[in-house]
């Protein structure tokens, strides 16, 4: 499990966590389909998040054979 602010970081969605913290409060991200305003939202594998266009899957890199990062 990882949390949603450091996930957007290390799947290069944001630069940085202050950047994480704007974009979630201002409801921009989406955590399979639905808006998610809390940082600390626990993602699993297989989760799919997304912002300004872009997408990054919660994966292991033995699970999923796909063409979003990680």
């Amino acid at each position: 499990m990882i949390r949603l602010g450091q996930f957007l970081k290390l799947a290069g969605l944001v630069e940085h966590g202050g950047e994480a913290k704007e974009v979630i409060a201002a409801g921009d991200v989406l955590v399979n389909g639905e808006s998610e305003t809390r940082r600390g939202r626990q993602l699993h594998v297989g989760d799919v998040v997304r912002l300004r266009g872009q997408a990054a899957r919660v994966a292991d890199e033995a699970t999923f054979t796909d063409d979003l990062p990680w």
